[in-house]
Protein backbone atom coordinates (compact mmCIF):
# COMPACT_ATOMS: atom_id res chain seq x y z
CA UNK A 1 0.00 0.00 0.00
CA UNK A 2 1.26 3.30 -1.02
CA UNK A 3 1.83 5.78 1.16
CA UNK A 4 0.12 9.13 0.96
CA UNK A 5 1.59 12.34 -0.28
CA UNK A 6 1.80 15.07 1.63
CA UNK A 7 -0.86 16.86 -0.70
CA UNK A 8 -3.19 13.90 -0.27
CA UNK A 9 -2.76 14.00 3.28
CA UNK A 10 -3.06 17.96 3.40
CA UNK A 11 -6.48 17.01 1.68
CA UNK A 12 -7.61 14.67 4.16
CA UNK A 13 -6.75 17.37 6.91
CA UNK A 14 -8.38 20.43 5.44
CA UNK A 15 -11.70 18.12 4.56
CA UNK A 16 -11.97 16.95 7.67
CA UNK A 17 -11.54 20.25 9.13
CA UNK A 18 -13.98 21.89 7.05
CA UNK A 19 -16.34 19.22 8.27
CA UNK A 20 -16.06 19.74 11.81
CA UNK A 21 -15.93 23.99 11.08
CA UNK A 22 -18.99 23.17 9.85
CA UNK A 23 -20.61 20.70 11.90
CA UNK A 24 -19.17 22.34 15.52
CA UNK A 25 -18.13 25.86 14.73
CA UNK A 26 -15.47 27.18 14.90
CA UNK A 27 -14.95 28.21 18.30
CA UNK A 28 -15.91 24.58 19.44
CA UNK A 29 -13.96 22.29 17.41
CA UNK A 30 -10.07 22.18 18.83
CA UNK A 31 -7.36 20.82 17.21
CA UNK A 32 -7.41 17.68 19.72
CA UNK A 33 -10.85 16.88 17.82
CA UNK A 34 -9.54 17.18 14.09
CA UNK A 35 -6.22 15.31 14.90
CA UNK A 36 -8.45 12.45 16.29
CA UNK A 37 -10.12 12.70 13.14
CA UNK A 38 -8.06 12.00 10.86
CA UNK A 39 -5.83 9.79 13.24
CA UNK A 40 -2.79 11.92 13.74
CA UNK A 41 -1.46 13.60 16.80
CA UNK A 42 -1.96 16.40 18.08
CA UNK A 43 1.50 17.64 17.62
CA UNK A 44 2.02 16.00 14.46
CA UNK A 45 -1.12 18.10 13.22
CA UNK A 46 0.43 21.23 14.55
CA UNK A 47 3.56 20.32 12.71
CA UNK A 48 1.97 20.96 9.82
CA UNK A 49 -0.51 23.68 10.69
CA UNK A 50 1.51 25.74 13.45
CA UNK A 51 -2.24 27.11 15.01
CA UNK A 52 -6.24 26.64 14.89
CA UNK A 53 -5.85 30.00 12.98
CA UNK A 54 -2.99 28.71 10.38
CA UNK A 55 -5.73 25.38 9.82
CA UNK A 56 -8.65 27.80 9.91
CA UNK A 57 -7.23 29.80 7.22
CA UNK A 58 -6.03 27.12 4.91
CA UNK A 59 -9.67 25.66 5.54
CA UNK A 60 -11.11 29.01 4.07
CA UNK A 61 -9.25 29.97 1.78
CA UNK A 62 -9.24 26.48 -0.12
CA UNK A 63 -12.89 26.50 -0.02
CA UNK A 64 -12.83 30.24 -1.80
CA UNK A 65 -10.67 28.90 -4.38
CA UNK A 66 -13.27 25.92 -5.15
CA UNK A 67 -16.04 28.18 -5.21
CA UNK A 68 -14.44 30.96 -6.74
CA UNK A 69 -13.52 28.06 -9.71
CA UNK A 70 -17.34 27.48 -9.70
CA UNK A 71 -18.25 31.36 -10.31
CA UNK A 72 -15.15 31.63 -12.80
CA UNK A 73 -16.90 29.35 -14.74
CA UNK A 74 -20.41 29.99 -15.07
CA UNK A 75 -19.86 34.26 -14.90
CA UNK A 76 -20.56 34.68 -18.83
CA UNK A 77 -23.44 32.76 -18.80
CA UNK A 78 -26.75 34.95 -18.57
CA UNK A 79 -28.65 34.34 -15.60
CA UNK A 80 -31.39 31.50 -15.74
CA UNK A 81 -31.93 28.01 -16.22
CA UNK A 82 -28.78 27.21 -18.00
CA UNK A 83 -26.24 28.85 -15.36
CA UNK A 84 -28.36 27.90 -12.51
CA UNK A 85 -27.57 24.14 -13.64
CA UNK A 86 -24.06 24.38 -14.42
CA UNK A 87 -23.55 26.35 -10.78
CA UNK A 88 -25.32 23.38 -8.86
CA UNK A 89 -22.89 20.63 -11.41
CA UNK A 90 -19.95 22.49 -10.10
CA UNK A 91 -21.14 23.25 -6.45
CA UNK A 92 -22.43 19.02 -6.54
CA UNK A 93 -19.10 18.06 -7.62
CA UNK A 94 -17.11 19.73 -4.81
CA UNK A 95 -19.54 17.63 -2.46
CA UNK A 96 -18.13 14.82 -4.33
CA UNK A 97 -14.90 15.55 -3.76
CA UNK A 98 -15.45 16.67 -0.40
CA UNK A 99 -18.75 16.72 1.86
CA UNK A 100 -16.90 19.34 4.56
CA UNK A 101 -16.88 22.00 1.99
CA UNK A 102 -20.31 22.50 1.01
CA UNK A 103 -21.20 22.21 4.43
CA UNK A 104 -18.48 25.44 5.16
CA UNK A 105 -20.30 26.93 1.93
CA UNK A 106 -23.73 27.31 3.75
CA UNK A 107 -22.01 28.30 6.80
CA UNK A 108 -20.49 31.33 4.72
CA UNK A 109 -24.18 32.15 3.58
CA UNK A 110 -25.23 32.54 7.24
CA UNK A 111 -22.15 34.22 8.29
CA UNK A 112 -21.79 37.89 9.43
CA UNK A 113 -18.87 40.73 10.00
CA UNK A 114 -18.64 39.85 13.84
CA UNK A 115 -14.39 39.36 12.75
CA UNK A 116 -11.89 38.41 9.67
CA UNK A 117 -13.39 35.33 9.86
CA UNK A 118 -16.53 36.48 9.35
CA UNK A 119 -15.70 38.73 7.07
CA UNK A 120 -14.44 35.88 4.96
CA UNK A 121 -17.31 33.31 5.36
CA UNK A 122 -19.66 36.25 4.22
CA UNK A 123 -17.15 36.53 1.04
CA UNK A 124 -17.52 32.66 0.53
CA UNK A 125 -21.81 33.41 0.62
CA UNK A 126 -21.25 36.06 -1.48
CA UNK A 127 -19.48 34.60 -4.31
CA UNK A 128 -21.99 31.78 -3.73
CA UNK A 129 -24.98 34.04 -4.70
CA UNK A 130 -22.69 35.24 -7.71
CA UNK A 131 -22.71 31.63 -8.96
CA UNK A 132 -26.53 32.12 -9.03
CA UNK A 133 -27.17 35.53 -10.35
CA UNK A 134 -28.52 36.32 -6.96
CA UNK A 135 -29.25 39.06 -5.22
CA UNK A 136 -30.46 38.53 -1.36
CA UNK A 137 -31.47 41.74 -1.02
CA UNK A 138 -33.26 42.43 -3.70
CA UNK A 139 -35.04 38.81 -4.27
CA UNK A 140 -34.56 36.71 -0.72
CA UNK A 141 -36.95 33.99 -2.05
CA UNK A 142 -34.60 33.38 -5.00
CA UNK A 143 -31.54 33.46 -2.02
CA UNK A 144 -33.92 31.11 -0.24
CA UNK A 145 -33.82 28.63 -3.03
CA UNK A 146 -29.99 28.77 -3.28
CA UNK A 147 -30.00 28.06 -0.05
CA UNK A 148 -31.90 25.21 -0.26
CA UNK A 149 -30.19 23.81 -3.30
CA UNK A 150 -27.00 24.10 -1.17
CA UNK A 151 -28.52 22.92 1.71
CA UNK A 152 -30.02 19.64 -0.52
CA UNK A 153 -26.30 19.08 -1.09
CA UNK A 154 -24.88 19.42 1.94
CA UNK A 155 -28.07 16.98 3.91
CA UNK A 156 -26.90 14.18 0.96
CA UNK A 157 -23.13 14.57 1.55
CA UNK A 158 -23.64 14.40 5.04
CA UNK A 159 -25.75 10.97 4.85
CA UNK A 160 -23.75 9.42 2.01
CA UNK A 161 -20.73 9.71 4.35
CA UNK A 162 -22.41 8.04 6.88
CA UNK A 163 -24.04 5.58 4.92
CA UNK A 164 -22.99 5.54 1.12
CA UNK A 165 -25.31 5.14 -1.44
CA UNK A 166 -25.55 4.56 -5.07
CA UNK A 167 -25.95 8.59 -5.86
CA UNK A 168 -24.20 9.74 -8.77
CA UNK A 169 -23.45 13.70 -9.77
CA UNK A 170 -26.08 13.28 -11.92
CA UNK A 171 -28.55 12.71 -9.32
CA UNK A 172 -27.39 15.48 -6.83
CA UNK A 173 -27.02 17.88 -9.47
CA UNK A 174 -31.26 16.74 -10.19
CA UNK A 175 -31.71 17.44 -6.60
CA UNK A 176 -30.18 20.34 -6.26
CA UNK A 177 -31.91 22.38 -9.55
CA UNK A 178 -35.03 21.32 -8.21
CA UNK A 179 -34.90 23.02 -5.47
CA UNK A 180 -33.97 25.85 -7.49
CA UNK A 181 -37.37 25.78 -8.43
CA UNK A 182 -36.56 24.78 -12.33
CA UNK A 183 -38.04 21.11 -12.53
CA UNK A 184 -36.31 18.54 -14.23
CA UNK A 185 -37.06 18.87 -17.70
CA UNK A 186 -35.50 22.86 -17.90
CA UNK A 187 -31.97 23.45 -19.03
CA UNK A 188 -31.00 19.45 -19.84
Amino acid sequence: MPRPTKQQIDDEILETAATLFARHGFKETSIQRIADAVGYSKTGLLHRYPTKEALQQAVVDRVLRDIREVADGVRDQPPGPERDRAAVTGIARLAMEGRGTVSLLLSGLASEQENDLGCTLEAIGEVIFECFAADPETDPVRAARVIGALGALAVVGVTLREKPLAVTLDDLVDLSYDALGHGRGAAK
